[in-house]
């Protein structure tokens, strides 16, 4: 390898996400489209309406896809869609799903498909939700149904999109539906996570048996507040382990740790992932809080004079990529997608340099035989930004999407990125022409 170029490895995936409520348009049929009508969850208690509208016309994105030179994509199947009443089966819907995938595939670009992406059907959880241990049974039935449909089209599958934190915003702090702020509903919610997944995950093997099946987890860089303050440490340690941990163990070793709790073995679960989804945005530094019981007693922050994302968004730290990549290999020993990464940035200021310093410090994980097989920026297109709606400040395409009209515009740090898409890394020549203020750092002088 020379100092004039960071080149990844042959055949190494590069792509794009999206997720079905935040791009498809015309859902009406979760819980998020209940909660849009309820009011109260979302900026200006907005809507996500047609979204990108993609679908009516996702093959024209699909092209744009094939032009930046991406081989891959992940998209999510909506639940509520495939199954709108229990036991009830939209075949038109799996059709519009099965054209989605053969479009992907003859763009030459292979599909990841995530079964689960924060969306329950209104009938799943009119009963409980994942409170429920009965999901367990609907969530096998739904994935069984699926791949019996679309199974031949995709090898890669993700069950579940960051669980940690669909369970800590809908159960810890009570911002997403159901809208609740209940512990033991919480690790309720995990344990049926859990075993859902490993339901899943059986189901597709058997229908699939060439299929690798992962699970994306949402893992952050944690830092205490104040590194020589032994419960300041303390504090981050829990957590890590809450948030990272607790679920990745009881789907790699079939074991619940919740502190203060006796472990509750989960045998079914053990072993059943065949690679890991890391999404990494952010670092917060955590600090303990002895007069904050309805936060575990932890304070969540960000340090002054960094650069930050929007309203609550945390520091952007492309080292914690490195660090992130490295302890999940040492823990796991898994195989890794960077199934999501992204910055909120409307005006594109940043995510040039977002992308290329998350990609060089990616490249050195990959020098350290971390085994990265592909990476997934979020996201192909402006979307609908969950709690955020269409605030104008999350804006993480890098196409730019005027939702009312549907048109498009290649924002700059798309052409940077399908530069990359094309060169397979960053070579010398791409970051000089594109984030030149970079070239110091990423290719010092001798």
């Amino acid at each position: 390898m020379t100092s004039s170029e960071f080149l990844f490895p042959q055949n190494f995936l590069w792509g794009t996400a999206t997720s079905s409520h935040q791009v498809e348009g015309g859902l009406t049929n979760n819980d998020w489209w209940l909660a849009e009508q309820t009011g109260g969850y979302i900026y200006r208690n907005q809507g996500a309406g047609q979204a990108c509208d993609w679908w009516n016309c996702a093959e024209a994105d699909f092209d744009r896809m094939a032009e930046m030179n991406q081989n891959t994509h992940r998209l999510s199947i909506e639940w509520s869609r495939i199954e709108p009443q229990p036991g009830v089966w939209d075949e038109a819907a799996l059709a519009r799903y099965r054209e989605m995938l053969i479009g992907l595939r003859q763009r030459g670009i292979e599909p990841m498909v995530t079964l689960h992406h924060f969306t329950n059907p209104l009938w799943m959880a009119e009963q409980g939700g994942w409170e429920n241990e009965q999901v367990v049974v609907w969530f096998e039935r739904y994935t069984r149904k699926v791949l019996s449909a679309l199974g031949d089209l995709a090898t890669l599958w993700c069950t579940i999109n960051e669980p940690n934190v669909m369970i800590s915003q809908a159960y810890g702090v009570g911002r997403w539906p159901p809208g609740k702020k209940d512990v033991n509903a919480m690790w309720k919610a995990t344990l049926n996570l859990a075993r859902a997944h490993a339901a899943a995950y059986w189901a597709i093997h058997e229908l699939s048996p060439g299929a690798q099946v992962g699970v994306a987890t949402h893992i952050m860089s944690w830092r205490p507040r104040r590194p020589w303050q032994p419960l300041d440490i303390l504090a981050t340690n829990m957590i890590a382990h809450l948030f990272h941990f607790l679920l990745l163990d009881m789907v790699t070793l079939g074991i619940m740790r919740v502190p203060g709790k006796r472990s509750t073995r989960v045998p079914e679960a053990a072993r059943t992932l065949d690679w890991l989804g890391v999404n990494y945005y952010q670092r917060y530094r955590i600090g303990f809080n002895p007069s904050s019981a309805a936060t575990l007693f932890v304070d969540l922050c960000t340090k002054a004079g960094v650069l930050k994302g929007p309203g609550g968004w945390g520091e952007i730290h492309p080292r914690g990529m490195f660090d992130t990549l490295k302890t999940m290999w040492q823990h796991y020993h898994l195989p890794i997608f960077i199934t999501e990464n992204g910055i909120p940035d409307a005006t594109d200021e940043q995510r040039p340099q977002f992308i290329v310093t998350h990609l060089y410090h990616l490249w050195q994980a990959l020098q350290r035989q971390v085994p990265v097989l592909g990476y997934y920026f979020w996201s192909l297109v402006d979307n609908f930004e969950w709690t955020e709606g269409y605030d104008p400040r999350f804006r993480f395409g890098l196409i730019a999407v005027e939702h009312e009209t549907q048109d498009r515009q290649m924002r700059p740090s798309g052409v940077l990125y399908s530069a990359i898409c094309h060169e397979n890394g960053l070579p010398r020549e791409l970051v000089e022409r594109y984030t030149p203020t970079l070239l110091p750092e990423l290719f010092p002088a001798g």
